[in-house]
Protein backbone atom coordinates (compact mmCIF):
# COMPACT_ATOMS: atom_id res chain seq x y z
CA UNK A 1 0.00 0.00 0.00
CA UNK A 2 1.31 3.60 -0.76
CA UNK A 3 -0.28 6.24 0.80
CA UNK A 4 0.21 10.21 -0.24
CA UNK A 5 0.02 12.95 2.40
CA UNK A 6 -0.34 16.51 2.66
CA UNK A 7 -1.30 19.35 4.97
CA UNK A 8 -0.63 23.16 5.77
CA UNK A 9 0.74 24.47 8.90
CA UNK A 10 -2.20 24.05 10.82
CA UNK A 11 -1.80 19.75 10.38
CA UNK A 12 1.53 19.59 9.92
CA UNK A 13 2.72 18.42 13.02
CA UNK A 14 -0.31 15.38 12.43
CA UNK A 15 0.64 14.29 9.33
CA UNK A 16 4.24 13.72 10.76
CA UNK A 17 2.27 11.72 12.92
CA UNK A 18 0.96 9.87 10.67
CA UNK A 19 3.34 9.59 8.13
CA UNK A 20 5.58 7.58 11.02
CA UNK A 21 3.01 5.86 12.22
CA UNK A 22 2.24 4.32 8.88
CA UNK A 23 6.32 3.88 7.82
CA UNK A 24 6.51 2.15 11.44
CA UNK A 25 3.70 -0.52 9.85
CA UNK A 26 5.69 -1.14 6.89
CA UNK A 27 3.45 1.10 4.82
CA UNK A 28 5.09 3.72 2.15
CA UNK A 29 4.48 7.42 2.32
CA UNK A 30 4.70 10.09 -0.11
CA UNK A 31 4.84 13.53 1.43
CA UNK A 32 3.55 15.88 -1.25
CA UNK A 33 4.09 18.81 1.94
CA UNK A 34 3.98 20.89 3.22
CA UNK A 35 7.20 20.49 4.39
CA UNK A 36 7.68 23.58 6.93
CA UNK A 37 5.49 23.38 9.50
CA UNK A 38 6.07 27.67 10.85
CA UNK A 39 5.44 28.94 7.56
CA UNK A 40 1.52 30.37 6.94
CA UNK A 41 0.59 27.69 3.44
CA UNK A 42 -3.00 27.83 1.17
CA UNK A 43 -4.39 24.35 2.49
CA UNK A 44 -6.29 23.68 -1.40
CA UNK A 45 -2.71 23.11 -3.03
CA UNK A 46 -2.04 20.47 -1.19
CA UNK A 47 -5.79 19.11 -0.97
CA UNK A 48 -5.57 19.21 -5.16
CA UNK A 49 -1.61 17.40 -5.39
CA UNK A 50 -2.60 14.61 -3.01
CA UNK A 51 -6.13 14.39 -4.79
CA UNK A 52 -3.85 14.54 -7.92
CA UNK A 53 -1.79 11.59 -6.87
CA UNK A 54 -4.92 9.01 -5.67
CA UNK A 55 -7.09 10.03 -9.19
CA UNK A 56 -3.91 9.27 -11.46
CA UNK A 57 -3.47 6.49 -9.63
CA UNK A 58 0.34 7.56 -8.52
CA UNK A 59 -0.49 6.10 -4.78
CA UNK A 60 -3.27 4.22 -3.53
CA UNK A 61 -4.69 6.34 -1.50
CA UNK A 62 -4.60 9.76 0.20
CA UNK A 63 -4.46 11.74 4.13
CA UNK A 64 -5.00 15.06 4.51
CA UNK A 65 -4.38 17.10 7.62
CA UNK A 66 -5.21 20.58 8.44
CA UNK A 67 -6.81 22.36 11.28
CA UNK A 68 -10.26 21.05 11.21
CA UNK A 69 -9.83 18.63 8.30
CA UNK A 70 -12.78 20.47 6.59
CA UNK A 71 -10.94 23.16 3.98
CA UNK A 72 -8.53 20.53 2.82
CA UNK A 73 -10.99 18.28 2.15
CA UNK A 74 -13.29 20.67 0.36
CA UNK A 75 -10.15 21.34 -1.90
CA UNK A 76 -9.85 17.37 -2.56
CA UNK A 77 -13.09 16.92 -3.82
CA UNK A 78 -13.20 19.05 -6.13
CA UNK A 79 -11.15 16.72 -8.33
CA UNK A 80 -12.68 14.08 -10.25
CA UNK A 81 -12.70 10.65 -9.32
CA UNK A 82 -11.78 11.21 -5.29
CA UNK A 83 -13.98 10.84 -2.34
CA UNK A 84 -12.06 12.59 0.87
CA UNK A 85 -14.08 11.70 4.13
CA UNK A 86 -13.57 14.32 6.77
CA UNK A 87 -13.23 12.45 9.78
CA UNK A 88 -13.62 12.69 13.39
CA UNK A 89 -14.27 9.37 14.93
CA UNK A 90 -13.46 5.47 14.67
CA UNK A 91 -17.10 4.20 13.41
CA UNK A 92 -17.21 7.08 10.47
CA UNK A 93 -13.79 6.34 9.57
CA UNK A 94 -14.64 2.57 8.66
CA UNK A 95 -18.30 3.37 7.36
CA UNK A 96 -16.44 5.83 4.81
CA UNK A 97 -14.29 2.90 3.65
CA UNK A 98 -16.81 0.27 3.77
CA UNK A 99 -19.74 1.61 2.46
CA UNK A 100 -18.84 5.16 0.29
CA UNK A 101 -15.40 3.79 -0.75
CA UNK A 102 -13.19 6.79 0.51
CA UNK A 103 -10.13 7.14 -1.21
CA UNK A 104 -9.05 9.90 1.10
CA UNK A 105 -9.07 10.86 4.48
CA UNK A 106 -9.02 14.15 6.05
CA UNK A 107 -8.27 15.16 9.73
CA UNK A 108 -8.22 17.85 11.83
CA UNK A 109 -4.97 18.34 14.04
CA UNK A 110 -6.72 21.19 15.75
CA UNK A 111 -10.09 18.87 16.62
CA UNK A 112 -8.44 14.79 17.40
CA UNK A 113 -5.78 14.09 19.55
CA UNK A 114 -2.69 11.75 18.58
CA UNK A 115 -3.95 8.78 19.71
CA UNK A 116 -7.53 9.30 18.34
CA UNK A 117 -6.34 10.44 14.96
CA UNK A 118 -3.56 7.70 14.90
CA UNK A 119 -7.10 5.32 15.70
CA UNK A 120 -8.93 6.11 12.98
CA UNK A 121 -6.10 6.07 10.52
CA UNK A 122 -5.85 2.35 11.45
CA UNK A 123 -9.42 2.01 11.41
CA UNK A 124 -9.67 3.35 7.72
CA UNK A 125 -6.76 1.65 5.90
CA UNK A 126 -7.74 -1.25 7.77
CA UNK A 127 -11.58 -1.47 6.25
CA UNK A 128 -12.26 -2.59 2.60
CA UNK A 129 -15.19 -1.09 0.50
CA UNK A 130 -18.42 -3.57 1.07
CA UNK A 131 -19.52 -3.19 -2.43
CA UNK A 132 -22.73 -4.95 -3.02
CA UNK A 133 -25.64 -2.45 -2.27
CA UNK A 134 -22.87 0.05 -1.55
CA UNK A 135 -21.82 0.16 -5.50
CA UNK A 136 -24.88 1.21 -6.73
CA UNK A 137 -24.30 4.22 -4.46
CA UNK A 138 -21.00 4.95 -5.31
CA UNK A 139 -21.99 4.58 -8.78
CA UNK A 140 -24.55 7.44 -8.19
CA UNK A 141 -22.17 9.79 -6.90
CA UNK A 142 -20.08 9.22 -9.96
CA UNK A 143 -22.67 9.83 -12.56
CA UNK A 144 -23.70 13.48 -10.74
CA UNK A 145 -19.89 14.29 -10.53
CA UNK A 146 -19.69 13.04 -14.43
CA UNK A 147 -22.76 15.46 -14.94
CA UNK A 148 -21.39 18.60 -13.42
CA UNK A 149 -17.85 18.19 -14.97
CA UNK A 150 -18.88 18.32 -18.66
Amino acid sequence: MRIGLGSDHGGYNLKSEIITYLEGKGIECVDFGTKNSSESVDYPMYGEVVANAVANKEVDYGILCCGTGIGISLAANKVPGIRCAVVSDVFSAKMSKAHNDANMLSLGERVLGRGLALEIVEAWINTEFEGDRHSKRVDMIKEIEKKHNK
